[in-house]
């Protein structure tokens, strides 16, 4: 795995403006809920995952490729959590034109990532 972006406002709305590739960002997750790759195997290491995350996605999941891990993120924001983008970001969402899963999925991604941000006390 390549050397990660750290985790700032500037990386989230790089995220949400789609300036950072869908590999880094999915990374980005994997890390925050706890996957580990050893890089000389290549194998997952899901110790430190959630269990309940742990159990339904043993290998870390593609959430922009697929929408079940995306919304299980989604789901895992705490309620008050659920408007960070908009709250601490100002961000209005996206155009009605540019509605599509991929970055409505990448917002969501988004949004865990700034809720973990705040859990773990990592500024805003």
């Amino acid at each position: 795995m390549a050397s990660l972006p750290a985790l700032t406002t500037e990386t989230i709305w790089d995220i949400l403006n789609d300036q950072l590739d869908d590999a880094t960002t999915n990374q980005l997750v994997w890390v925050s809920l706890g996957y580990r790759q050893d890089p000389t195997t290549g194998q997952w290491d899901n110790a430190a995952v959630p269990e309940d995350w742990r159990e339904a996605y043993p290998e870390p999941p593609d959430f922009i490729a697929n929408r079940p891990p995306t919304v299980k993120l989604t789901r895992s924001i705490p309620a008050e959590f659920k408007q960070l983008l908009k709250e601490a970001l100002g961000f209005q969402g996206y155009r009605v034109g540019e509605l599509v899963p991929r970055l409505t999925r990448r917002a969501t991604m988004a949004n865990w990532l700034l809720s973990y941000m705040k859990q773990t006390g990592i500024d805003l």
